[in-house]
């Protein structure tokens, strides 16, 4: 076990936000390892949703943790919560860009939208270089939403959270949330079309 999982002091009373705060500011390990503690069980649950192992899903669960010690000083978190949730998805999803994801854009010729987000990697092999072209220009379409539509937009469709629970993890109101997927549903659409044109015109 890493020696900053062990002996984490006084750290254990404070809130997520003041751990954060104590490891940027003093760079205690310890204060790292008090957040394992706390969410270790989310972050493997990711992982097992994605690699579907439990070895690996152990071991990427530490290296998540090991690679967090140097994102937490460059990156501000606000809600580290969604935040670990969205590094451990990240991650497994880096682990499996050799595998065949789907690909259909919404428009009249494929299922839409919805269909690409709440569908899950396959094992077939066909069509794969386009299909991890197409979950590669997904995520940089995500990236290039606001903040609001891209939060609400992960949770609904990557996390599975139902419109209530993504309110209440985001803090909108349920009309908000219901209007930032919408919005960002043709935003995504706008933007995969015009790079997928792009792209053909080449």
């Amino acid at each position: 076990m890493p020696m900053w999982l062990i002996g984490k002091k006084n750290y254990n009373n404070l809130e997520d936000q003041d751990l954060i705060a104590a490891y940027r500011k003093k760079g205690d390990k310890k204060a790292v390892g008090v957040l394992f503690e706390r969410y270790s069980h989310l972050v493997y649950g990711v992982c097992m949703k994605y690699l579907k192992n439990q070895d690996d899903s152990k071991d990427a669960t530490l290296n998540i943790f090991e690679k967090l010690m140097g994102d937490l000083k460059k990156y501000e978190v606000q809600k580290f919560s969604y935040w670990i949730h969205s590094v451990a998805r990240n991650y497994c999803l880096m682990q499996l860009r050799s595998r065949k994801a789907m690909y259909y854009v919404d428009d009249e010729k494929g299922p839409g939208i919805d269909a690409y987000m709440e569908s899950h990697y396959q094992d077939q092999t066909t069509e794969a270089d386009n299909t991890e072209q197409q979950l590669v220009l997904l995520e940089e379409a995500i990236n290039h939403l606001n903040t609001e539509q891209r939060i609400c937009v992960e949770l609904f469709y990557l996390k599975k959270y139902c419109y209530q629970d993504v309110a209440e993890i985001a803090g909108f109101t349920l009309l908000e949330v219901k209007s930032f997927i919408q919005n960002g549903k043709r935003n995504l659409k706008i933007y995969m079309l015009k790079k997928n044109h792009e792209q053909s015109a080449k």
